[in-house]
């Protein structure tokens, strides 16, 4: 009771009270001593352990609310950040071990889905249509130029430049429009540019299979430069000539974002 700044008849009661609630005696009492029961060195044990996480939940609570504590969903394509992103969190995790970081690959179509969902907090992926949603923020980290892409076989191979002008009798294959609608657009209004509508002539899901197709001499194909990392030595990038074809590397996200440890990982 000294210890609580309360009456001694006050603890008491509460004694009392608990041990009455419970239906066990806590305390053997006689008139010279009290010692815990069974029971009671039972229950103090497990009040103490409720007090303890009761206490880290109080402190979780408030590393949870600067950010600290939580999670981060992460969207991106391979290719473009596989070196640059995996330092990024290392550094990152190395400053906030408790955040946990969920990293989910999709197409640049499904990665703008998401990001408007609220599915994805953070997005590193292409510019192709980024700028024009709104709401979105976004810091490019470099640009990219797109090529056109053809076996060693072809017989523009060993240029280091073609005009898509000369393109106009070739076979295209291509990402299908629903993984990448910007980039297949992109192919569709650089070619009308010059006056022809392109032979596409396959297209596929994955950038595997569209490289392995004009691998395959199936057709040529226009992409980011960075799909050279996926590419086959059997295959050329060929410069755009006199075009500024280009595409930028980025991270977006939501303006208005309630996950306070994304505002951490961005100032990273």
């Amino acid at each position: 009771s000294k210890e609580l700044y309360v009456a001694q008849p006050a603890v008491s009661q509460q004694i009392a009270y608990l041990e009455k609630k419970l239906g066990v005696k806590l305390f053997h009492r006689t008139r010279h001593s009290v010692q815990l029961t069974h029971a009671g060195s039972v229950f103090l044990k497990d009040a103490r352990e409720i007090i303890r996480k009761l206490d880290d939940s109080f402190k979780n609570a408030q590393q949870a609310e600067e950010g600290l504590i939580g999670t981060i969903n992460i969207g991106l394509l391979s290719v473009p950040v596989r070196d640059f992103l995996p330092r990024l969190i290392r550094r990152f995790r190395r400053k906030y071990p408790k955040v946990n970081i969920r990293l989910n690959y999709y197409h640049v179509g499904k990665i703008i889905e998401k990001l408007k969902t609220d599915e994805l907090d953070i997005a590193f992926t292409l510019s192709l249509g980024l700028q024009s949603i709104g709401g979105l923020e976004y810091k490019t980290l470099w640009t990219q130029p797109h090529c056109i892409i053809m076996h060693q076989d072809h017989p523009f191979a060993n240029r280091t430049s073609v005009n898509i002008a000369e393109l106009a009798n070739e076979s295209f294959v291509m990402l299908e429009r629903e993984e990448s609608p910007p980039g297949f657009d992109l192919l569709l209004a650089a070619c009308a540019n010059h006056g022809f509508s392109p032979n596409l002539v396959n297209t596929a899901s994955h950038i595997e299979a569209v490289l392995m197709m004009v691998d395959a001499g199936i057709g040529i194909a226009i992409l980011p430069k960075y799909f050279q990392l996926y590419a086959s030595p059997s295959l050329r990038f060929i410069n755009i000539e006199g075009e500024d074809y280009t595409v930028d590397i980025l991270a977006s996200w939501k303006k208005v974002n309630n996950n306070p440890s994304l505002s951490l990982f961005i100032k990273e």
